[in-house]
């Protein structure tokens, strides 16, 4: 399989002779790139009039890999072949390089272009894209496209360093301007230069005796000469020098208007902007949209002229665009391919019709624990959400797993409406809003399956559909069962999203470094020491007499399909008989996990390690005579056998990790523990009476009694997953941090809740 990798856009901001210059005098310096080990030029040819050279060379790479592939590869170097042609006439250098080793194993194919800016014709741009063919490689297929993904990201960031390295040492050596290259004349006679002097001589004194006649009283033809000279003399960039920092082009608010003219002229001809209402003056990209470079600019433009051929209708606003572009780096075909799965998604679920008719329901509104709350110290919107107080089963079994989207959906939407609002209000742009949210009060009944799995159904098609739209995530109050949360939800947020989580780990948020950095004194809610009132209220269990039947339920999960496999399993448990499940753990530090809920009847809960780990079940004895037969009534099997022998003590051959938990009729439990040992661990159910019974009769009871039932499941983090986000917690106490960096700490824990 071909993987394709594209590096976005580079710009230089210095004109394309100056980097090329600088690009020539790279090579003989092998020692600026780590990767290269040495050239040999292989041929040279240049065109006539001097304005095409082709040169291609042999390189030399030291290759990065481990010992062992190094000794079955058998070589020091691989070996690449580069040919680079440049265009002087065309200002563009481009560069083709393949691999010569490993040839017939390994097809790397690698394609770079620097060309002129297309609006800044003294600023140079960059573009580099390869593929890598794998089809046979000694069984290290994956570890050889590791390395290559390695080693191109880092000769992207290496190449823009040595580029501006040499254009600093030119500099230094006095030359700030290489001219560009012209067309060569024609070699003339001494004859004919001599006529040719002659000529311009006297065209030169005619034209003075014009400017004497006409200076007194210019006619309007002369004043449109003059005016076309001097537009001339602007667009004119060969004798413009380059100052220190090779940014007075960027400063210069009559070029970009330039620009701007050239492309709102091109969208003007099309028919697709109006002149006379031009939203793409400066003013409104100011007022509207933020610093744009005349790239970004272009980038939104083509954009733009793309979604209006294709919706021949209605087209996002400008703001809506540049979320995707920026969401894509300004990668203008990822961002169209994001874009266009958003536009079919929006049309296929009517999502516009949908939110024009939504209304909330009682249920979202009396136990939903979050609310628009005034704004930051940005003047962004801000959105409070209380997490710890929200009854996530509840409203799951009361609303739908599609309830909770089209509500999630509904404060996306209100969000970019009073993003719009803000940028009326202040002048200024605002695309974006800010969620801070309440961590006190979560436990273990927070991490339901089904609700984590909704939530993550959620994030994705969030993150989809409404890029770029929150500028952070401030988290407060966190407990010490939110690591496992976000080792659950984490990996499944884009790396770019998740470095908008920001967590505060002390308790001392209301001080420097805490909410006050992020949102105004007055604005700091009362339930956070603040003294602004909240209409966000604490919420509280949902009613189960709300909860929705199990058809409805089963329609509204037809609209937001979660998996095609129940997660759970159930059993029943007669008189006597226990349930259990034997986990191996092999690890000190991981954390399981268990959600279960009452069915019918009472159990007991338990959690044990043994001694000596458990490698496999013990054979069952079958009993005979009477017992038997009582046992083939009671329906007793190798199922409902416990694994802890019956010589077996407690303190001894095993231990009770965690506290028996009885556990009623209808009830739901969450837990965890956290490790601390390797072994065999396990969870046990057990059919739970409060009185014993000893009477000859009992045997009867115990036949006709009804069984208890429970519906559970259960998993195991790793370590490693779960010790990086309880590290980031422990580690955070004078301010927010982000919560995407991982150490290596670990801590002990049992959080089991009702």
């Amino acid at each position: 399989m071909v993987q394709s990798y594209q590096s976005p856009v580079r710009v230089y901001k210095y004109p394309f002779e100056m980097v090329m210059e600088a690009y020539v005098r790279r090579f003989p310096k092998c020692d600026m790139i780590p990767i290269m080990a040495g050239t040999d030029i292989l041929k040279e040819t240049t065109s006539k009039d001097g304005a095409v050279n082709q040169i291609s060379r042999r390189c030399r790479l030291h290759v990065e890999a481990p010992y062992l592939l190094k000794k079955i590869m058998g070589v020091e170097f691989i070996h690449f072949i580069q040919t680079n042609t440049l265009d002087r006439r065309n200002r563009t250098l481009k560069i083709d390089a393949y691999n010569e080793s490993f040839s017939s194993r390994v097809v790397i194919k690698e394609h770079c272009t620097y060309s002129v800016h297309p609006e800044n014709s003294e600023w140079t741009c960059f573009e580099q894209t390869a593929s890598l063919d794998i089809k046979s490689f000694f069984g290290f297929e994956s570890t050889v496209e590791k390395i290559a993904m390695k080693q191109y990201s880092q000769n992207i960031s290496k190449g823009k360093e040595i580029i501006e390295h040499f254009i600093t040492e030119l500099k230094k050596e006095g030359v700030t301007h290489i001219p560009r290259w012209v067309e060569p004349q024609p070699e003339q006679t001494e004859d004919e230069e001599n006529n040719k002097v002659e000529s311009e001589v006297e065209s030169s004194s005619e034209e003075t005796e014009k400017r004497d006649r006409t200076s007194s009283t210019p006619s309007t033809g002369s004043r449109e000469l003059q005016l076309g000279a001097s537009a001339t003399n602007i667009l004119s960039m060969d004798a413009v020098t380059l100052n220190d920092g090779g940014d007075m082009l960027a400063n210069n608010n009559e070029y970009n208007k330039r620009c701007h003219d050239s492309l709102v002229a091109e969208e003007v001809d099309n028919g697709r902007v109006d002149r006379e209402n031009n939203k793409l003056d400066a003013d409104y990209i100011k007022r509207c949209l933020g610093d744009l470079t005349p790239l970004q600019e272009s980038r939104l433009i083509q954009l733009k002229k793309w979604v209006a051929e294709l919706q021949k209708g209605k087209v996002p606003s400008d703001t809506c665009l540049l979320r995707f572009l920026r969401a894509r780096d300004f990668n203008i075909e990822k961002a169209r391919e994001m874009l266009s799965h958003s536009l079919i998604w929006r049309k296929k679920n009517q999502v516009d019709k949908m939110m024009n008719e939504y209304q909330v329901p009682s249920v979202i509104q009396d136990y939903f624990p979050g609310g628009w709350h005034y704004y930051d110290k940005e003047c962004r919107p801000l959105y409070l959400l209380r997490l710890g107080q929200m009854d996530v089963k509840g409203l799951v079994k009361s609303v739908g797993e599609e309830g909770l989207l089209k509500h999630t959906l509904h404060i996306c939407e209100e969000g970019l409406r009073l993003t719009e609002e803000a940028t009326s209000t202040y002048g200024r742009p605002i695309t974006t809003w800010t969620l801070l949210v309440d961590l006190e009060g979560l436990n273990m009944r927070h991490l339901w399956r089904p609700g984590i799995r909704t939530l993550l159904k959620i994030i994705e098609i969030v993150e989809a559909n409404y890029p770029e739209t929150m500028s952070c995530v401030l988290i407060i109050r966190a407990p010490r069962v939110f690591p496992i949360l976000w080792t659950l939800v984490s990996t499944f947020i884009d790396e770019t999203t998740r470095s908008k989580f920001l967590f505060y780990g002390g308790n001392d948020y209301q001080g420097p470094g805490g909410l006050i950095d992020y949102m105004p004194k007055e604005n700091i809610p009362h339930i956070l020491g603040g003294e602004c009132k909240t209409v966000v209220h604490e919420a509280g269990l949902v009613p189960k007499s709300m909860y929705l039947p199990g058809e409805e339920m089963d329609a509204a999960r037809q609209h937001l399909p979660m998996s095609d496999q129940s997660i759970y399993r159930s059993v029943s448990l007669g008189r006597g008989q226990v349930h259990e499940m034997v986990l191996l753990i092999e690890e000190a530090g991981s954390v399981i996990c268990w959600d279960f809920d009452v069915m019918k009847n009472d159990v007991s809960f338990s959690v044990l390690r043994t001694k000596v780990p458990i490698t496999h079940r013990p054979e069952p004895q079958s009993p005979t005579g009477a017992m038997g037969v009582i046992d083939a009534v009671m329906g007793s099997d190798d199922l409902h056998r416990s694994v802890i022998e019956k010589g077996w003590r407690e303190g001894h051959e095993y231990f009770r990790v965690e506290p028996q938990l009885i556990c009623h009729d209808g009830e739901s439990i969450q837990g965890s523990h956290v490790t601390s040992h390797m072994g065999t661990y396990i969870l046990q159910w057990r059919y739970y009476e409060s009185t014993q019974h000893t009477s000859p009769l009992d045997i009867i009871d115990s036949i006709t009694a009804p069984k208890a039932k429970i519906m559970y499941y259960y998993e195991t983090l790793k370590s490693a997953d779960y010790r990086g986000s309880m590290t980031s917690l422990q580690s955070c106490q004078s301010g927010f941090s982000s919560l995407s960096s991982n150490t290596n700490k670990s801590a002990n824990s049992s959080c089991p809740s009702r």
